[in-house]
């Protein structure tokens, strides 16, 4: 007698099926078995069939994270693969995609092997790996890309690097449309201050910093988008920030591009007026920008030219955060808490709730032709059961990444994940969830 989990009672929102209604799930050997109206099956006597009550919450299909730093190999102090499973698990996600600018970078068929096994090892999620574009991630030759794909790399990208060489970007791009994976590209121009983690504009200035501009950003996606219509090649535009970006991208799918987008949930919530007390939490690259730039991003979510909103987790230690603005390093961890700051776009009515759920479950999955995305009936049973009436307060200290760095350190936040299944398997369950009503 194998064991079901009866999911009963809560509001599944399930994008990629239209549906956003009251529903019992009954999940049986790892896979959504039926979804029901009504409280569905009781659990069997003397089974060891578990229950859960969901009134009151959302059910959702687990969450898929298309851009995500695990550190490892070589930097394991500042995150592994086991501790960032752990922290996806947390904020709800059931599959993460794993950058591949490591020490050594993930630049052939043996290293996405590795961190395949890895993550089967020690992982309570479903670890994909990607593959650098270029060898050594140097911007200089293609690295051994039908290799990688061949042992199961999901996506190429250099990032952490922009890729200055545009006949470079034209190979990879034509390699990916023979293997059928898209080219994740990190925009930023070298030439025009990439790396500064500040944005170029008043509040540079008046802090008295060197900033990146939006155009840095901007000027790339535009010769990417020219490369993508030149060569076929499927294009994914990672952590997208600047309005121009957002115009670009919207008129290259108009034309039919095969390009896809993400955006982070720090470049939705917050401006560049977050870095006035000159918090290294605050720097990233590319930088937190605007309120126009916010707003241009917000709209491209609502409209659907942005396809899916990724983390960029990037945990670094206190020798690489907690010194002064300007030598620390860039990025933020994010995944314990992207959903419930997302979140803030539904409650504050600039995003309908399934169009919410699906920039994390059903639009990442279509990016990347992932499975997942869905609790359809006859999929693997990776659950997200998320109580949008919590509060609770950002404490770093208790993650369970290594990482402790965020901006949103001690912000009030509503709405916070209890449970996460993956093929079934309780992976996560909040210690202290609000008892259900």
């Amino acid at each position: 007698m194998s064991q079901r989990v009866i999911v009963r009672g809560g509001t599944v929102v399930d994008p990629a099926q239209g549906l956003e209604a009251v529903r019992t799930v009954v999940i049986e050997g790892g896979t959504v078995r039926e979804l029901v109206e009504g409280p569905g099956p009781a659990p069997r006597p003397g089974s060891d069939d578990e229950l859960v009550d969901a009134a009151g919450r959302w059910v959702l299909p687990g969450f898929i994270d298309l851009h995500c730093h695990l550190r490892e190999p070589g930097d394991e102090g500042k995150e592994t693969i086991e501790t960032g499973g752990r922290a996806a698990a947390a904020g709800g996600f059931t599959a993460v995609v794993a950058m591949p600018n490591t020490r050594p970078p993930i630049d052939s068929g043996p290293l996405v092997d590795w961190v395949a096994a890895r993550a089967r090892a020690t992982s309570p999620v479903r670890v994909y790996p990607s593959g650098a574009v270029s060898a050594g991630q140097a911007g200089e030759a293609l690295a051994e890309l039908s290799a990688m794909r061949e042992a199961g790399a999901v996506a190429f990208t250099d990032d952490g690097h922009p890729i200055a060489s545009a006949a470079l970007m034209r190979r990879a791009l034509e390699w990916a449309r023979l293997l059928d994976v898209p080219v994740m590209a990190h925009e930023e121009d070298p030439t025009l201050g990439a790396g500064t983690g500040v944005n170029e504009g008043p509040t540079a200035t008046r802090l008295g910093l060197r900033g990146t501009p939006p155009q840095a950003e901007e000027v790339m996606v535009v010769r990417d988008l020219a490369l993508c219509e030149l060569t076929g090649g499927r294009l994914h535009l990672g952590h997208l920030s600047a309005a121009g970006s957002v115009r670009a991208l919207r008129a290259a799918k108009a034309r039919g591009l095969p390009v896809t987008a993400e955006v982070t949930p720090h470049h939705l919530a917050l401006t560049d007026d977050a870095l006035a007390g000159y918090d290294p939490d605050a720097k990233m690259s590319p930088p937190l920008r605007s309120r126009a730039d916010v707003d241009a991003i917000r709209e491209g979510l609502r409209d659907g030219t942005l396809d899916a909103i990724a983390t960029d987790h990037a945990p670094h230690g206190p020798t690489d955060k907690d010194v002064e603005l300007e030598a620390a390093a860039n990025g933020v961890v994010g995944l314990e808490t992207a959903f419930a700051v997302a979140h803030r776009l539904a409650l504050d009515g600039a995003l309908p709730r399934r169009r919410l759920v699906e920039l994390f479950t059903h639009g990442p999955a279509r990016a990347y032709a992932l499975p997942g995305g869905t609790l359809r009936p006859g999929v693997a049973a990776d659950l997200t059961l998320f109580d949008p009436a919590a509060i609770w307060t950002v404490d770093p200290a208790s993650f369970l990444s290594k990482g402790r760095h965020t901006p949103f350190k001690g912000h009030e936040l509503r709405g916070r994940v209890e449970l996460t299944l993956v093929a079934g398997r309780v992976v996560y369950r909040l210690a202290d969830p609000r008892p259900p009503k």
